[in-house]
Parts: structure tokens; C-alpha cells; sequence
């Protein structure tokens, strides 16, 4: 199984070469703040209860947590900003390769974004995933988890130069975006492990996944 920090560094190393250094130091300073403002902290913590919801799949199905934990032992559920977000892309390539040891250990796996369903159509087609990927409006579900923040204005033109449109990709005229990250829970809906992050180029590894998995099997 490739490591998906050797996928982020290469994407890395070739966004340092064609982006101008004073783009990248804007991004990266963003990030610090959100850093020092440690809105992490926020996020829902293991040992607590999952928040329930009713979602819409890519084809417009609602699926619930329910849905999702029915006849298994585990969900992992992972929360990405949108498809538009390489390193998003990354992670969930990442964990569709994943996904036969996940279902060896009576797992399963979903994925939540702001995104539309026609996006998140999109992201499931783009990557080729096997897995759910709802949809959640208005990030309703992300700030009941405590994921949710307002991306920087200073950021604004520089994604919509990069030709990232979030609003229309959300379809809400906001900019509120989820921390990415990685919840394992149990049949009980008892959060087993949590990975947040206020640097959105950080990913859990999927082998971290499994082995917290297999731990409490």
C-alpha cells in the first residue's frame, strides 16, 4: 500500500514550481492563523457519541447514519472540502484503496462535503469511488461535528484564479468550509478515533485507519 504523504509531497513539490512564492506564503500564513486560533479544539472528541444525519448520496438518495452503520461493526467517516481540493482527491484515492480491508473487517466507509450532489457526483466519478459520497447543504451536519470555519478573505481571489468557485460548488452564497478529517466509530456510534486538523494539506493515513480498526475488533 503506497503512503498517501509520499502522494501529498510529490503533489507538493510540483505546486512549489508553478505558483508563485508570494501566492504560497499567503496560503501558508492562512493556515498559521487558523493554526494559532486552534479551531480544532471545537471538533467532536472520541469517547462522544456521533451526531446522527440524513444526507443525499451523489444520485440523490438520502442515506443516514443508520443507513451507513447497519450489519457493521465500524464507520469511517471522513469529512473533505470539496472536489476541487487536490489534496481531498488524494485522501479519498487513498481510501478507496483501503476499501477491501475495511470490508474484511465488517467496515464501512462514507464520505461528507458541502458540495451539491451534482459535485459530489463529480468527486465520486473523478476518483472512481466505490464508497458513499453525501452531500451535506448548507454544512450543516460538519458544524454539529465543530469542522466548520469561514475561508480567509486574502484567500478568495486567489482560488477563484486557480478557477475553484466554492459557492458555486456549494451551491450557498458562503464560504464556510469543514476541516478535513477522519472519525472511526463503533455499532454504538461511540467516536473509537478522530484525526482534525486546521492544516488542510495534513491527511490521517488510511493504514492508521485500519490498524485502529483492527485494535478494537
Amino acid at each position: 500500500m503506497s503512503r498517501l504523504i509520499d502522494e501529498i509531497n510529490k503533489y507538493q513539490e510540483s505546486f512549489r514550481k508553478r505558483v508563485p512564492e508570494d501566492i504560497q506564503q499567503i496560503m501558508l500564513d492562512a493556515t498559521k492563523k487558523l493554526e494559532d486560533e486552534k479551531i480544532s479544539k471545537n471538533a467532536i472528541k472520541v469517547g462522544e457519541i456521533a451526531k446522527d444525519f440524513k444526507l443525499q448520496n451523489a444520485v440523490g438518495k438520502e442515506v443516514s447514519l443508520d443507513d451507513v452503520i447497519k450489519n457493521k461493526d465500524f464507520v469511517v467517516i471522513d469529512f473533505y472540502r470539496g472536489t476541487w481540493c487536490p489534496y481531498c482527491n488524494l485522501e479519498l484515492k487513498a481510501l478507496q484503496g483501503i476499501t477491501k480491508e475495511l470490508d474484511n473487517l465488517n467496515a464501512s466507509l462514507v464520505a461528507i462535503s458541502p458540495q451539491t450532489p451534482d459535485a459530489s457526483l463529480t468527486t465520486k466519478e473523478k476518483n472512481e469511488l466505490e464508497f458513499e459520497v453525501l452531500s451535506d447543504t448548507d454544512a450543516k451536519i460538519a458544524k454539529e461535528y465543530g469542522l466548520i470555519f469561514n475561508l480567509a478573505d486574502e484567500l478568495k481571489p486567489i482560488y477563484e484564479s486557480f478557477g475553484i468557485k466554492i459557492r458555486e460548488s456549494n451551491g450557498v452564497d458562503t464560504f464556510e468550509l469543514p476541516m478535513p478529517a477522519i472519525f472511526v466509530i463503533n455499532k454504538n456510534k461511540e467516536i473509537l478515533f478522530s484525526y482534525v486538523d486546521e492544516d488542510y494539506t495534513k491527511r490521517c493515513e488510511p493504514q492508521t485507519i485500519l490498524d485502529i480498526i483492527a485494535k478494537n475488533s
